[in-house]
């Protein structure tokens, strides 16, 4: 879409570049046909250094945009970007198509598929699934019934899908007017779920704002875990039941999270880390150890600190 007639169709100031924008990412990912946003002066080095085409941004810091980068002069950046994000958003439809199948893969009668999709050899997808549009399963993949692959997304190979297991959903995005109501953030960046890897049933993880939420090499996830959008889920990690990690979380190799954890938005966890059941991760987990309670704390000395309540209690 053309950048004069996103401003156009947004009702903002006029720009004399008509540059071809092909969608939107963050200050620090963009390439120099994306459009960007600034809404939190803590990115300003980010903002001065994007390579954006364009940026939604306040005027008051329209002056620390390198050369080249247009400033798309607003009063709430972040409210602009929902509005954007329409524009580029997939068309959804309900229309079905053939896919490319490989060789000794088994397929039930009832199984949907969207536009262009490639699926692996030795595949086996069993009655009640929905596989969108652009997806690519890898070989010897196993989804069980009522499996959903949304749109774009990306299942990789010897992949076990349990039931009711949802990719590629959209992540939880929303700008809010001054009056109160709400804007969809239109989600445009996919779900990658790499090679090797389990999904308990009813687990879902969302698809990403913008790039990818990857649950990567090995890691097995139990019943019932939510995996925000534009989460990274590191190699070989073991999540139980009921985990949920807010969205832009990254985990590091071989995390273990027990039932009920979880995490704030936008932290780190070290390789090697455990967490106990009904952790709660408020900032970064820099080093690796064993870490239970909410706060999150020490394991070791949190039980101490349940032991010294308990006996606190009796006196």
């Amino acid at each position: 879409m053309r950048l004069a007639k996103i401003v156009e169709a947004l009702g903002l100031p006029s720009v004399s570049d008509d540059k071809e924008i092909v969608g939107i990412n963050t200050l620090e990912k963009a390439a120099s046909d994306q459009l960007s946003f600034f809404n939190n002066a803590k990115h300003l080095a980010q903002l001065q250094s994007t390579k954006a085409a364009a940026v939604f941004v306040q005027e008051k810091f329209a002056g620390e945009l390198p050369r080249g980068t247009k400033a798309l002069i607003c009063e709430d950046p972040y409210l602009q970007l929902a509005y954007a994000t329409a524009f580029f958003a997939h068309e959804i439809t309900a229309q079905t198509g053939r896919p490319d199948i490989g060789s000794k893969t088994e397929i039930a009668d009832n199984v949907q598929f969207g536009n262009n999709v490639t699926v692996g050899e030795g595949v086996r997808i069993l009655p009640g699934c929905y596989i969108g549009d652009n997806v690519t399963i890898g070989d010897h993949t196993l989804l069980h019934p009522n499996v959903t692959v949304y749109h774009n997304c990306e299942v990789g190979s010897n992949v076990i899908l349990h039931s009711g297991v949802v990719v590629g959903s959209d992540g939880y995005g929303f700008a809010s007017k001054p009056d109160g109501t709400h804007v969809k953030i239109y989600q445009n960046g996919n779900a990658v779920i790499e090679d090797d890897v389990e999904l308990g049933a009813n687990t879902v993880v969302d698809r990403a704002v913008f790039n990818s939420t990857v649950v990567k090499q090995g890691s097995k996830l139990d019943n019932l875990i939510h995996i925000a959008h534009n989460c990274v889920v590191g190699e070989n990690n073991f999540f139980a039941a009921q985990v949920g990690l807010s969205g832009s979380t990254e985990t590091g190799r071989n995390v273990m999270m027990g039932g009920q954890g979880g995490t704030a938005g936008h932290l780190r966890i070290a390789d090697h880390t455990v967490i106990a059941a009904r952790g709660g991760v408020t900032k970064d987990v820099k080093k690796a150890g064993y870490y239970a309670g909410f706060p999150l704390m020490d394991g070791k000395l949190w039980l101490k600190l349940q032991a010294k309540l308990a006996r606190l209690l009796k006196s």
